[in-house]
């Protein structure tokens, strides 16, 4: 009886001291280090934008170079600003995309307001949320509090600004904790996910959209949403963000 409980201890350990190196290994070769990509990823046609040292492949928005007020910190794209004041320092893809899966880490500061533009157009004179659709990236729970609910109806994060509200069980994280975006775009079908979850949805080509844009703060801008392929873009709205993780697949 003892031999038997000694053996079966024994054989326990064994087994445990076996799996522990396959275990580790398995999970090293699953998850990339920051702003890397996997050998998955690389295989499915992803691309970095953004690798946690240089800003290469952005440009300011109707400008050649990204403002001082963008800066790389421990491979984290930062807004650093002073004042709070907006000074319409948004960045841009140099390339354009027509058809993708954009992804990205975001970190809200407390009172943060900002987003990320989607098919953008540069047009001289003209700020880029005249022809870009957004998605809203905001502190929610300030905003609410300084503005009433019915204000902030589809200027929230996730939502597709002032056109479309996004999924009011959405899982937003917590000021200072790190969150996912991701847009689809694919042949005028367009997608807004937070942390994984889907929590918009249109068709740019649809009537509805056309309703949406129409009873819009946008209803004046006859190029709204329609450029294809158009650029990727950062908003600086005064206040200070956090990027990591940024990469695009084409479709």
């Amino acid at each position: 009886m003892k031999v038997n409980v000694i053996f079966f201890y024994a054989l326990l350990i064994f087994s445990l001291l076996n799996c522990t190196p396959t275990e580790q290994n398995t999970n090293s070769t699953t998850q990339a280090a920051e702003n890397a990509l996997t050998e998955a990823e690389k295989a499915e046609g992803w691309q970095l934008l953004f690798d946690g040292q240089s800003l290469d492949q952005w440009k300011g928005y109707n400008k050649q170079n990204v403002g001082s007020s963008w800066q790389i910190d421990n491979g984290v794209l930062q807004l650093k600003v002073e004042g709070g004041s907006m000074d319409g320092n948004d960045i841009i893809t140099k390339e354009k995309f027509e058809n993708f899966i954009f992804q990205v880490d975001f970190k809200l500061s407390k009172g943060t307001n900002s987003g990320i533009f989607y098919s953008v157009k540069e047009v001289e004179n003209e700020p880029i949320w005249f022809n870009a659709p957004e998605y809203q990236l905001i502190d929610d729970e300030s905003y609410v509090a300084s503005s009433g609910l019915e204000l902030t109806k589809r200027h929230l994060t996730g939502d597709n600004y002032d056109l479309q509200s996004s999924d009011e069980n959405k899982q937003l994280n917590p000021i200072g904790e790190w969150n996912t975006a991701k847009i689809v775009v694919n042949n005028g079908h367009v997608e807004h996910y937070l942390n994984g979850k889907k929590i918009v949805e249109y068709n740019i080509n649809s009537e509805e959209w056309a309703n949406l844009v129409a009873g819009s703060k946008f209803s004046t801008y006859a190029s709204y949403g329609k450029t294809s392929p158009g650029h990727i873009g950062l908003q600086d709205h005064g206040q200070e963000i956090a990027f990591r993780n940024i990469k695009i697949k084409k479709l």
